[in-house]
């Protein structure tokens, strides 16, 4: 299993890119979000992978970032989603903006991927709805993707200590850092956090 390549960008394409790795060229399917952001043909690019080998081929997929990785993984693990429309949907919404969509339950954020239907956008939403709180909430930016902080990973588990679900604790720590920023002390995010997962679950 090849888990990421590092080379040069020879070419990109409307779905692929072609990165040389001493010598080699690999072509990569990608989201229209990671071609945009790995820059200039000619320069240095680092690519989280993934292959499928199928009897009649062997495509590689790139991602600029772990997560983005991750949710393609639990997308193609859902019946009617493939490779091609896990990909258009990491085209239209970021990791963090697909977590908050399948615990919100919120279909025709999903179904605005070319290839998603309103069926599939359902099925999507909820086989995947208590799995998202496996993902950790990560800045969106493709190829420079950090970490999330610890006061977010502590105040995911603030809340599921709590007894809030994954899902419900993933979308209020979200909805808390989009309000005060990335640099938000814990106190602040457990705090507001918990306020809108409270809302959430009284509705």
């Amino acid at each position: 299993m090849i888990a990421r390549l590092s080379g040069i960008l020879a070419e990109t394409t409307a779905d692929h890119a072609v990165l040389d790795v001493n010598g080699v060229g690999y072509l990569i399917q990608a989201s229209s979000r990671t071609l945009a952001a790995i820059g200039a043909v000619g320069g240095n690019v680092m690519l989280f992978t993934e292959m499928q080998v199928r009897e009649d081929a062997i495509t590689l997929f790139g991602f600029g970032s772990a997560s983005e990785r991750d949710w393609f993984r639990l997308l193609t693990g859902v019946q009617g989603v493939g490779g091609r429309v896990a990909l258009a949907i990491l085209s239209v919404l970021d990791p963090n903006e697909l977590t908050r969509a399948i615990a919100g339950g919120d279909k025709a954020m999903i179904a605005r991927a070319q290839g998603v239907g309103p069926k599939l956008a359902q099925r999507i939403a909820m086989e995947l709805k208590d799995k998202v709180g496996g993902l950790t909430l990560t800045p969106g930016k493709a190829l420079n993707a950090a970490p999330a902080s610890s006061a977010q990973s502590d105040a995911l588990s603030a809340l599921a200590n709590l007894g809030f679900r994954p899902a419900e604790a993933a979308a209020a720590v979200g909805a808390a850092i989009d309000e005060l920023g990335d640099g938000a002390s814990l106190d602040a995010l457990v705090r507001l956090a918990l306020r809108k997962a409270s809302k959430t679950a009284a509705r």
